[in-house]
């Protein structure tokens, strides 16, 4: 089952998010009046933090505004609609991430806008996520919480911080790349959850490094494994999950910018251009290592792909019943 389960994920470069279309019109006006810039959460959140860091950096690049307009609510939905529903002309953005942009679509089969009604634009970068628990939870390493899972079917508690969040699908990866049962808990935030896994009523919850840094600082709470590629720098001495021996159960929470379907290429292109260019600005760079962020870069088409993949990798938990549908 496994095998079939990750060798259909090889199958993801077949399916392709429309880019937009190109366009007869230069970008020389471009942009000729200030850009929305739509964060689908609150303010003071790393959505936020990272969209006004760019928005600051394109303002002064471009000589217009971008002006950031927080629209929560809804997991993301609720800004990601009107995105959705604005005009296409290169004057609403949307900062992506994965809630709003792929798993509040998949899991929903009545979302009110498909993945297909945004373009890619730029991908900024993303936050690996980091297996924790109580200093007392028995396990210490990922081999060994794989082992306690495999030896206690079904009664390994694993915290969220809530259903069809990032937190929510890193655990079900890791369920399905193992193919152990455990017990997902979601909570209304990732604050509530560590929380629990501090006071020992819950075993493990995924997080990010900056969220639970000053917990880690202090001791009340211990890092089992990293869920990323390589190893991260403020944690040398943890071991990914792939060095412990489990394989494709990486999961991240990612950061990036859409446009609404058929939006000008010639713009998107515009838009690309200037944000790998602040991309490579050595205080944004400081910024985003302060915020734990992998940077990523490139082409709308590279954006595009990653997208189509993390869809389909929960479609994938979906048809194998390791994650519900939401309604």
């Amino acid at each position: 089952m496994k095998c079939k389960l990750f060798a259909a994920l090889a199958a993801i470069g077949l399916m392709q998010l429309p880019l937009p279309q190109a366009a007869a019109q230069g970008t020389d006006a471009y942009p000729a009046r200030p850009v929305r810039w739509i964060v689908p959460f609150p303010p003071g959140a790393s959505n936020d933090i990272t969209a006004r860091l760019f928005a600051q950096k394109m303002s002064e690049g471009l000589g217009q505004q971008f002006v950031i307009d927080n629209r929560s609510g809804a997991g993301g939905s609720i800004g990601a609609q009107i995105a959705a529903d604005a005009a296409p002309d290169g004057y609403t953005l949307l900062h992506a991430n994965p809630g709003p942009s792929v798993n509040n679509v998949v899991m929903r089969s009545k979302s009110p806008y498909r993945i297909e009604d945004f373009a890619p634009v730029f991908f900024i970068g993303y936050s690996p996520l980091i297996i924790v628990a109580s200093p007392k939870f028995g396990p210490n390493n990922g081999r060994e919480l794989l082992a306690y899972a495999k030896a206690n079917p079904g009664k390994l508690t694993w915290a969220s911080s809530g259903n069809g969040s990032s937190l929510h699908i890193g655990q079900a990866l890791f369920a399905a790349a193992t193919g152990v049962n455990v017990v997902h808990v979601p909570y209304k935030g990732t604050a509530p959850a560590l929380t629990d896994v501090i006071g020992g009523r819950i075993d493990v919850v995924y997080t990010t490094v900056v969220s639970g840094e000053a917990h880690i600082k202090a001791g009340r709470i211990k890092v089992l494994a990293v869920a990323a590629p390589a190893r991260q720098a403020v944690l040398p001495n943890v071991a990914t999950l792939a060095e412990e021996g489990i394989q494709n159960a990486e999961a991240t929470v990612w950061f990036g910018v859409q446009v609404p379907a058929k939006t000008p290429r010639a713009v998107v292109n515009r838009l690309n251009a200037e944000m790998n260019r602040v991309l490579q600005m050595s205080d944004v760079q400081a910024r985003l290592d302060q915020l734990g962020l992998v940077k990523a870069g490139g082409t709308p088409e590279d954006f595009g792909k990653f997208i189509n993949g993390e869809a389909a990798k929960l479609r994938m938990l979906i048809k194998t019943k390791r994650v519900d549908m939401m309604d």
